[in-house]
């Protein structure tokens, strides 16, 4: 098993498979690096360096009490990056994974990134203010904590229904593909599960977006129950300059698994450079 250790003495567990051109993963709340299989399998079989690590406080990496915020989620990424001596990187990014790639931007830059793609990203800000109306309320983000904190066994459990739309006419989703879920969720520490919340739903990513000066991908379903797409990738596409939104049709949040094959097309086309902007 691969582990790197940070500044502040942080195991932080990542899965490198393949090689040639990296391309580095990271994953949602409250899942872990194993949410990347079917894209690292795929990707690694068509001659791509696959990275992908467990944020600390999530799956197989340490819980500490301190750091469970973006900034020091981007941290980790950028001693993950620097200690593999990675060079021309893509980044992707989902859900929360997709706001630590822009604080990475943000705090490091691009120099050791070529390209990025955010799936179903909570930049620029899920939370609803005077600045940005259109936001989710704290009392659904409050919910949340208040089902993690009652039975985060259960919870984890319901909250796959909105996960991958299991609640839409004609979903096929299969219980297996819930249950993964709820493993990886079940990994994680609880109070590291708890900070994250406040750090997928109330950091602003809005200064971070700006600085992303690389081709970047935004894929979003147009059915996402847990990101919205109106305020998220419509969002974003406005504050990067030059990229491009590709909108999944009926897509729900977790597309890693439910739209797998389409996600794993479009990946490969675009890290050969050959951007989509279809709605499928």
């Amino acid at each position: 098993m691969h582990y790197i250790t940070t500044l502040d003495n942080t195991h932080i567990y990542y899965k490198d498979w393949g090689a040639g051109q990296p391309v580095i993963f990271s994953h949602g709340w409250p899942l872990n690096s194993d949410a990347w299989e079917n894209q690292m399998v795929f990707l690694a079989s068509k001659g791509y360096r696959c990275i992908a690590h467990d944020r600390r406080g999530h799956g197989r990496s340490s819980q500490p009490w301190n750091g469970n915020d973006m900034n020091t989620y981007a941290d980790d990424l950028s001693e993950l990056i620097e200690k593999l001596d990675l060079k021309e990187a893509t980044l992707i990014g989902h859900s929360t994974g997709g706001g630590e790639i822009a604080r990475y931007v943000g705090r490091h830059g691009t120099a050791r990134i070529s390209k990025i793609v955010l799936v179903g990203s909570v930049t620029p800000i899920m939370l609803k203010s005077e600045v940005n109306p259109g936001g989710l309320p704290m009392a659904v983000f409050d919910g949340i904590r208040h089902g993690v904190i009652s039975d985060r066994s259960q919870f984890f459990k319901d909250f796959t229904m909105p996960f991958y739309g299991t609640n839409r006419s004609g979903a096929k989703v299969s219980q297996g593909m819930r249950d993964s879920f709820w493993s990886q969720a079940m990994l994680g520490g609880l109070k590291n599960e708890l900070d994250c919340i406040s750090a997928f739903s109330e950091t602003d990513f809005t200064e971070d977006l700006k600085k992303i000066d690389i081709p970047t991908l935004i894929i979003h379903g147009d059915d996402d129950q847990i990101v919205p797409i109106i305020t998220s990738a419509h969002a974003t596409v406005k504050l990067i300059s030059g990229s491009v939104l590709k909108v999944y049709r009926g897509g729900a949040h977790g597309l890693a698994d439910t739209r797998k094959d389409m996600l794993n097309a479009d990946l490969l086309a675009f890290l050969k450079s050959k951007l989509l902007v279809s709605v499928e």
